[in-house]
């Protein structure tokens, strides 16, 4: 049995390593990237069964996404390589040393054309959490009626769903999310979100009212996202919070999706709430403590690191 199972867009990346305008002869970090692709590595390397499943291009980008999460012990069985269209692009650009700049290549590519047909359904009933995104549904009719099989799949097969509403501005409009995204949080058994992807679906207020009020439409746990403030969650069963674990701030990318991979990964492994929203700070502190999307992620003998001495022995 596949522990967790997700779907969506994975792309490579081009990253500056340095601060800077891009220009001719800015050093660039060939990498991959995608907040589905991240949850499954990241659930991965702590010891539970992944599959990811989406589309990519036959080209070498194609073929280094699916290399690195082959890697990662991520089963990509599902995966496709789409012979009509190339891999998407993402170009990050280290404006100033606080100020990331990003530009994507993805329309039409290979990523946007995830289709109904892709996903298999026994992959999917057999799963004990799928995870989606309101990354995926933002892409285009075809992708948002594939994570709508999912779900329709999983919830018919007591699969626990899992949603991150992760909101992209210049994918869609507001009004275009809250009216997908609305539904399928009333669908969905976990949802993540920060205050202001929340203030989406929920009325404005603060953040131990919204997860509450992300609990009335029918989700059983609802995780807020708080950056630096660290989290909080409601469940049918109370609240909890979590600060930051404190560590050196590299690189803040992917640290919202490592909190998630900690979290579902807490939830594979049975752990009560508190402890699940611990691991989802720690995965969150790697992650921003090395450049990359997932590259930081921790292994399950790394979790004591943050939380001990810095001699490895």
């Amino acid at each position: 049995m596949t522990a967790l199972v997700t779907l969506g867009e994975a792309m490579a990346v081009l990253a500056a390593d340095r601060p800077g305008p891009l220009a001719c002869g800015t050093p660039l970090r060939l990498g991959f990237a995608g907040a589905e692709a991240t949850v499954a590595i990241g659930v991965s390397r702590l010891g539970h069964p992944t599959s990811w499943t989406g589309r990519v291009g036959a080209d070498s980008s194609g073929t280094m996404i699916l290399d690195g999460l082959r890697g990662e012990a991520v089963d990509i069985s599902r995966a496709r390589v789409d012979d009509a269209a190339p891999t998407g692009l993402m170009l990050r650009e280290r404006r100033t040393p606080d100020h990331t700049r990003v530009t994507y290549y993805r329309r039409g590519l290979a990523g946007s054309r995830l289709a109904p047909e892709d996903i298999d359904p026994e992959l999917v009933t057999r799963a004990r959490v799928l995870h989606i995104t309101g990354i995926t549904p933002a892409l285009g009719d075809a992708p948002r009626a594939a994570v709508r099989r999912a779900v329709d799949l999983a919830r018919a097969a007591g699969v626990t769903v899992s949603l991150d509403l992760n909101y992209r501005a210049r994918l869609w409009t507001r009004e275009e999310a809250a009216a997908e995204l609305s539904d399928l949080v009333t669908r969905a058994d976990i949802v993540f979100a920060g205050p202001d992807e929340a203030a989406l679906v929920v009325p404005e207020a603060d953040p131990a009212s919204m997860a509450r009020a992300l609990l009335l439409l029918g989700p059983h746990e609802a995780v807020m996202k708080l950056g630096a403030r660290g989290a909080l969650a409601a469940t049918d069963g109370g609240e909890a919070v979590q600060d930051i674990v404190p560590v050196t701030l590299v690189d803040p990318i992917g640290a919202g999706d490592a909190f998630v991979a900690g979290y579902l990964a807490g939830l594979l492994d049975g752990a009560a709430l508190p402890g699940r929203l611990q691991l989802a700070a720690t995965c969150g502190a790697f992650a921003v403590a090395a450049s990359g999307d997932w590259e930081g992620l921790p292994r399950r003998a790394e979790l004591d690191l943050l939380h001990g001495d810095d001699v490895t022995r």
